[in-house]
């Protein structure tokens, strides 16, 4: 609504954008975010004091929030993890009643670091940023990861298919590495590429069980070399699969290199500015004749302030610089400006609830270990994002968008994928009479 052309011209249109547009935003979100009604009233809330939920061991902090007045989320959580605060149980058990005991409203710390740290990370996004975050991220150490991920050490949502019954993370995760391979189609001439391939396991797997030519690529230098050893364990040949420790933007270029491609996870770190190049390097990449399984995390178009509220605490202590979490309309709208076509679109969300909350439960199984050698705030901050997430992706904050997906091109042969098409083909409990 601000004069673009008949009154000024461009750079008019951005000093009043600077001069009213910011101060504009905050004023809404501080107001919204205080005052603004519920999304949804049904669930009724206990009613209970926050003395019932946490212990507040600040006297400052005890001197603000008492009874019936809740504690802001981000205050509470950086007084959590500083051990300022502690819950009075289970922190999933307590977390499932946070409407009770905080509120989410935008704190003068969250704008600050929206201004300060997160709007200049996503403006820059330069390829030494990705690196220093990546590493200071992923390479803090394997028994870190493997104390919460256990013995397949993949970070990415595991896939449930037997909801009935308890699946343990081992299952899920070795579930989601069959589907994957499966809407790859992969075949032994195959030459696949695992972009962020983190510990190395997809490519171990698809080597192993389909005898296709592997190649993982990650930055981080533990998961590169925990990668090539796990490789050999499983008996694969060194020039049949490899892991590569190198940044996306330095694989090997060339038109048509590889059959199959598969990227888990890993585009949310390649930023919203690089989005649409990165997007361009894999169809650059990708045979004509080849397939992309891309599984990315997001979060819903329609959010609610508890939404940004997680995702910023995401993006500050768990995953810096992964900006590019975004709705699956804008998702798709990227790969279609791209020039790949989708085949198909699992929404995987619930899924990773239930990876979440095993990571969650294997973490707590871990605390002396984890305490011992890392200290209690580590492991308070991921006990506190395992618990938060769980909830966050079962109702709909987060999710997961499994995508499959092939260039745009009219020589494309796309009834060749019929037959793996996973989406069109269900298991029927019984055969159903015919309509004559």
């Amino acid at each position: 609504m601000l004069p673009l052309v008949n009154r000024g011209g461009f750079k008019t249109y951005i000093f009043m954008l600077l001069l009213t547009g910011v101060p504009a935003t905050i004023a809404y979100w501080a107001l919204m975010s205080n005052y603004g009604a519920r999304k949804n009233s049904k669930v009724q809330l206990p009613g209970k004091d926050i003395e019932t939920y946490i212990t507040i061991k600040d006297p400052e902090l005890k001197k603000l929030y008492a009874g019936k007045n809740k504690i802001p989320m981000q205050v509470f959580h950086d007084a959590y993890f500083d051990g300022k605060i502690d819950f009075n149980g289970d922190v999933l058990d307590i977390l499932e009643q946070r409407h009770d005991w905080t509120t989410f409203n935008f704190t003068p710390e969250l704008f600050r670091y929206v201004f300060m740290n997160f709007i200049p990370e996503v403006i820059v996004h330069s390829q030494s940023q990705d690196e220093e975050q990546v590493r200071d991220h992923y390479d803090r150490g394997d028994d870190f990861y493997e104390w919460f991920l256990g013995p397949r050490m993949v970070y990415t949502s595991g896939i449930v298919l037997s909801p009935d019954t308890f699946e343990s993370l081992e299952t899920l995760q070795d579930n989601k590495l069959a589907v994957v391979c499966n809407k790859l189609d992969l075949k032994p001439t195959d030459r696949l590429l695992d972009v962020g391939c983190g510990w190395g396991t997809l490519v171990a797997y698809a080597a192993k069980n389909f005898g296709c030519d592997a190649t993982g690529v990650t930055l981080g230098k533990n998961q590169a070399k925990f990668g090539t050893k796990r490789i050999a364990d499983n008996g694969v040949p060194a020039d049949r699969a490899r892991i590569l420790c190198c940044d996306y933007r330095e694989i090997p270029h060339g038109v048509g290199i590889y059959d199959k491609i598969v990227s888990l996870e890993m585009a949310e770190h390649v930023g919203v500015r690089r989005y649409s190049a990165f997007l361009a390097q894999m169809y650059e990449l990708l045979a004509d004749d080849g397939l992309f399984v891309f599984q990315v995390a997001g979060l819903r178009q329609g959010w609610q302030f508890e939404d940004l509220v997680w995702g910023l605490f995401m993006n500050k202590y768990v995953f810096p610089g992964a900006d590019a979490s975004a709705s699956l309309a804008w998702v798709v709208n990227k790969l279609e400006q791209a020039n790949f076509e989708i085949k198909s679109i699992d929404v995987l969300g619930v899924h990773y609830s239930a990876t979440l909350w095993r990571w969650y439960l294997n973490w707590l199984s871990n605390k002396d270990k984890v305490v011992e050698k890392y200290g209690e705030k580590w492991f308070r901050t991921w006990a506190f994002f395992l618990a938060w997430s769980t909830i966050a992706s079962r109702q709909g904050t987060a999710s997961v968008f499994q995508i499959t997906m092939h260039k745009n091109l009219n020589a494309y042969h796309r009834m060749l994928g019929a037959y793996n098409h996973a989406g069109i083909h269900v298991k029927l409990d019984k055969e159903p009479e015919l309509i004559l």
